[in-house]
């Protein structure tokens, strides 16, 4: 289970502070989870897996046989959550020496580059691809750019008929320009929630597909927020996001902002853009620690931290002995490079609070898929409780 540390916002939080929110904390969560106009999202994981999932995981399975690449077409904000689902499980460089069997996974439509869109036409070039698009009801001109050009280069290469099977849609269920074209043309379509967003569709079949293509264990993405879910539903203080949801709106209400999130993992980079599109704030800064030091230093009034936090992989890093020793690094010859992360993060978070920043700290547990779908509900439940209370 996720664990929050809030011992470090003690200076600027007390605990009648915080059992002054817990009432209205309470009602919160009440309406978010049984009010009248129950969010679809939150009903994902408990359905899974539905007749459509199953069919997501045949789609990605053609597509893993057929092509080397996999070009998901969405705006930013669509692409920020599964882009940073794939980074964190699989690393940043996680294309390099993929093929058929295990495509490539590129990106399009969030932009209006010729530069982008040159560079990834050459990576097409004598490549079977596939393309998955992503939109709500409102296809934007950046998306819809992208997917005209692509599908126009499937036709090309394929004919009409073959490029059907090499296109795959996430859409509204019922309105959009998109859900009509898939009608029209048949191609396979799955439905996004109709009042998430793209934020909030992270569990659906279309958002998962791609993950799916990557060679994830989307069941297990589900099985992870299923459990997030039912042991999130405690009512009470011993559930860590309600300190979480606690620490954020009091920290908000006594004018502490920006929030900064920060990790020490660089293939968090993606949730942490995903993460500021939930909770919707106009400036969160996203860094490795080390590298966030000298913003610190120069001044940001107000702010408070947020650490999200991984356990070490399986396969653990020794750092090696040196007889010259010119790095002068013997010293922490033996150790494992996590021990080395983690007196690092607990130096950085010291020297944050004798700079005046509050720090909340939200382990994480070990990076797999499971532990990941309890995050990504943690958050996104957390973003509509702090929705609630704002």
């Amino acid at each position: 289970m996720i664990q929050v540390d809030i011992s470090n916002i003690w200076g600027e939080v007390s605990l009648t502070d915080l059992l002054s929110i817990e009432a209205e904390l309470s009602a919160a969560h009440m309406a978010v989870t049984y009010g009248d106009a129950v969010p679809a999202w939150l009903e994902l994981p408990d359905r899974a897996p539905t007749a459509e999932h199953m069919r997501m995981l045949a789609v990605a399975h053609r597509i893993r046989e057929n092509s080397d690449i996999l070009v998901v077409v969405a705006d930013e904000e669509a692409q920020a959550g599964i882009r940073g689902v794939i980074e964190l499980l699989q690393g940043p460089d996680r294309n390099l020496r993929r093929s058929k069997g295990d495509p490539v996974i590129l990106w399009a439509g969030s932009d209006l580059s010729s530069g982008s869109w040159n560079q990834l036409t050459r990576l097409l070039e004598g490549k079977d691809f596939s393309i998955c698009v992503l939109s709500g009801p409102e296809l934007r001109t950046e998306t819809a750019v992208a997917f005209r050009s692509l599908r126009w280069m499937l036709e090309r290469r394929y004919g009409t008929a073959q490029a059907k099977l090499r296109i795959c849609a996430a859409a509204d269920a019922e309105r959009g320009a998109l859900r009509q074209m898939a009608q029209e043309n048949g191609w396979e379509c799955f439905t996004l929630p109709a009042d998430a967003g793209e934020g909030c569709a992270v569990l659906s079949p279309g958002w998962l597909l791609p993950l799916a293509v990557a060679g994830l264990d989307t069941m297990a993405l589900l099985r992870g927020a299923k459990k997030a879910k039912a042991e999130l539903e405690l009512r009470s203080f011993e559930n860590p996001l309600w300190l979480y949801t606690a620490a954020r709106c009091l920290m908000a209400r006594r004018g502490r902002g920006p929030e900064l999130l920060a990790s020490y993992e660089p293939g968090f980079a993606g949730l942490g853009a995903w993460h500021r599109q939930l909770f919707r704030k106009p400036v969160s800064f996203l860094a490795q620690l080390p590298g966030m030091d000298p913003l610190l230093h120069t001044g940001i009034p107000g702010a408070f931290e947020t650490l999200i936090r991984f356990a070490p992989p399986v396969r653990r890093t020794v750092i090696w002995e040196d007889v010259k020793d010119l790095e002068g690094l013997n010293h922490l010859a033996g150790q494992h490079l996590d021990q080395l992360e983690e007196q690092t993060a607990l130096d950085a978070m010291a020297a944050h609070a004798d700079l005046g920043i509050p720090v909340i700290s939200i382990d994480c547990g070990r990076a797999d898929e499971e532990q990941l779908g309890e995050l990504l509900w943690f958050l996104e439940l957390g973003s509509a409780l702090c929705a609630k209370l704002a």
